[in-house]
């Protein structure tokens, strides 16, 4: 493995993995705190601070470990979740629900702003590979956690979002019951091949789509 081919792929895609996995906690925080809920606040995890977010095991160790293991076929991490009493909500499957879904939407809204930092490189002459490579990899990251979590299984975002909108009775039952093991299951899921093909490229499709759409006004000018 090229030593100085993966220090520069580190220092590419550091700053937008920490902006990516900072903001997507907070977000939660917020919006339950929003709701009624002050414990990430109390706890002092409603904060852009990326020290109280990072897990030494979830943010560093398993991300290098299966770099190193797969040849950078395959990356996973996780982040220290922002904890959330929904006892504090009114209406805790609602508001769970808009807590969960504050996660994704920060991600996409943080691939959107690379976008557009991208855009604004191109325009002021901006040649540097390292700065442009680093715009990317903010699209690629957000777009990635933005999909990802919303893969309606427990315990991602997506899982919440789903026994927010199922009806009361055995589908939330059930949910619940697969929930401990939901983490091994999406594992297992990845690792076939299944959320790759299936639901991350497709939506990942969805969200360049997006972008683009949301940014073409601005290209348009700027031509």
């Amino acid at each position: 493995m090229d030593i100085s081919n993966l220090i520069q792929t580190v220092l590419i895609y550091a700053l937008p993995v920490v902006f990516a996995i900072t903001v997507h906690e907070a977000a939660h925080g917020y919006v339950a705190r929003h709701f009624g809920d002050n414990t990430a606040w109390m706890l002092g995890r409603l904060t852009l601070n990326p020290l109280k977010h990072i897990d030494p095991i979830g943010t560093i160790a398993m991300p290098i470990l299966l770099y190193f293991a797969t040849s950078g076929a395959f990356l996973f991490g996780y982040a220290k979740p922002v904890p959330v009493d929904t006892r504090r909500f009114k209406h805790p499957r609602r508001d769970m629900m808009w807590v969960a879904l504050a996660g994704p939407a920060s991600n996409f809204l943080q691939a959107l702003l690379w976008a557009l930092v991208l855009v604004l490189l191109s325009v002021l002459g901006v040649q540097e590979r390292f700065f442009l490579a680093m715009a990317q990899a903010g699209i690629l990251v957000n777009l990635v956690m933005w999909a990802f979590n919303l893969f309606p299984l427990p315990p991602l975002d997506g899982g919440r979002v789903l026994a927010g909108v199922l009806p009361s009775g055995q589908a939330q039952y059930w949910l619940a019951r697969i929930e401990p093991f939901g983490f091994f299951i999406v594992m297992g899921l990845v690792i076939a091949g299944i959320v790759g093909s299936y639901w991350l490229r497709p939506l990942m499709d969805i969200g360049y789509a997006a972008i683009n759409f949301l940014l073409s006004p601005l290209l348009a000018l700027l031509r």
